[in-house]
């Protein structure tokens, strides 16, 4: 029986490991924390098919450039002379094109359909209940121009296959009755759904720790030995791992794990933050997107989550309060009824999604090392692709036909 050693033990390395169980593989998951700390777990939950556009299109820069001087805006990049960060950005800049966009929509679409299908199978296991739910989001707008906006992409949506609907305001009303709406109108995301992170996460770890798949807590990779273009050894302080397979599902962390086994991954933390509030009126049950303050909403395990903002720097501890109390700004602005209080620094949530600079994953095998399997750089969907890259990683692993197409994931 193989070995597989994967690093990391957020929603992709785990998903990773329940198809790689599945295989028949002996399974080992390393994480340097206490897995109850990743992004999987404090992020709105949605599975977004919706979202074939990637982060580096055009616009988003000058768009950028604005928001860089709103203390309370939704994007900011903390300028320093940090270079990952500019060779980071120079790629950026090179991708933001309408070229790209249109190349990476069939993938970004492949893989987000093919994860909403494998939650869905997951769902129907036993000992499975993470409240899958599939209605959809709705993208709400208050501005003509945003949506003008939402109505192309919905277009552009429907042309690739995908279930959009343009909404104006008394039909958003007609869905949720209960809940007060000040917009023009909104795009229903038919194709998406939602789920409930925490539960998924308990889930996923009840099962694969019964089915012997080993965790490891708190431990952080320090070395990697590597010889004749193979990873030999893995080290955590005084523990060595082997293995005869190794997958990097490490995040935000990946760059500087990828180095010590010689590979360059170029990645930015982008810090986002969210925080829970009661909701016993349920008067929301479909998650939103509020378009001109990209801001999450999703209602949650009788609570619902506020999330939003993409701060990219440094991995650190800082909460900028400025970023949280814009997010709970503009609640009220879309929903009158809905006025979160700000939060106490210890109740906000914080992680890193893991940037790519063309706002694509990363997923394939390393030319580098040949028994490297990279999966990471997902940015702001990293649970929404995690039961696809997890099979991918397995397929890829077992030297099967990939269930679709991985060429624009791979590690160049």
């Amino acid at each position: 029986m193989s070995k597989v050693l994967i690093i990391g033990g957020g929603i992709v390395g785990l998903s990773s490991a329940y198809y790689l169980q599945k295989k028949g593989y002996e399974v080992t998951v390393l994480d340097k924390g206490d897995v109850a700390d990743n992004c999987s777990f404090g992020n709105a939950g949605m599975i977004v098919p919706s979202h074939f556009i990637p982060l580096a299109a055009p616009g988003m820069i000058s768009q950028g450039i604005r928001w860089m001087f709103n203390s309370k805006s939704p994007f900011y990049v903390r300028p320093s002379l940090n270079l990952n960060l500019v060779n980071w950005g120079l790629k950026f800049v090179k991708h933001a094109t309408s070229k790209h966009v249109k190349l990476a929509a069939e993938p970004l679409r492949d893989l987000s359909l093919l994860s909403k299908k494998l939650y869905e199978d997951l769902a129907k296991e036993p000992g499975f209940n993470f409240e899958l739910t599939n209605n959809g989001i709705l993208a709400f707008y208050k501005t003509e121009q945003a949506g003008e906006e939402e109505a192309h992409l919905a277009a552009k949506a429907n042309d690739l296959g995908l279930d959009m609907a343009v909404l104006n305001a008394g039909e958003c009303k007609a869905l949720q009755p209960e809940l007060d709406l000040d917009v023009l109108g909104a795009v229903h995301y038919r194709c998406d759904a939602h789920l409930y992170p925490g539960k998924l996460m308990e889930n996923l770890l009840k099962y694969l720790e019964y089915n012997k798949v080993k965790i490891v807590r708190n431990k952080e990779v320090d070395r990697i030995e590597t010889d004749s273009n193979r990873i030999t050894k893995v080290f955590t302080g005084s523990d060595v791992w082997e293995a005869d397979y190794y997958v990097l599902a490490t995040g935000s962390w990946s760059p500087a794990v990828a180095k010590m086994a010689n590979l360059n991954i170029s990645l930015m933390p982008g810090k986002g933050y969210s925080f829970m509030e009661p909701e016993p009126k349920k008067r929301m049950t479909i998650p939103a997107l509020l378009c001109e303050a990209r801001v999450a909403i999703t209602p949650m395990n009788g609570s619902i989550r506020y999330g939003g903002t993409m701060e990219l720097d440094k991995i650190n501890t800082r909460i900028n309060m400025q970023r949280v109390k814009g997010i709970v700004e503009s609640v009220p602005k879309y929903f009158p009824d809905l006025k979160p209080d700000l939060p106490a620094i210890d109740k906000i949530w914080y992680g890193f999604r893991p940037s790519s600079p063309d706002g694509l994953p990363y997923i394939g095998r390393s030319a580098a090392q040949r028994n490297l399997i990279v999966a990471t750089g997902h940015g702001m969907m990293g649970l929404s692709l995690g039961p696809a890259t997890g099979l991918l990683v397995s397929q890829i692993i077992a030297e099967q036909q990939t269930e679709i197409k991985i060429d624009a994931f791979l590690v160049r």
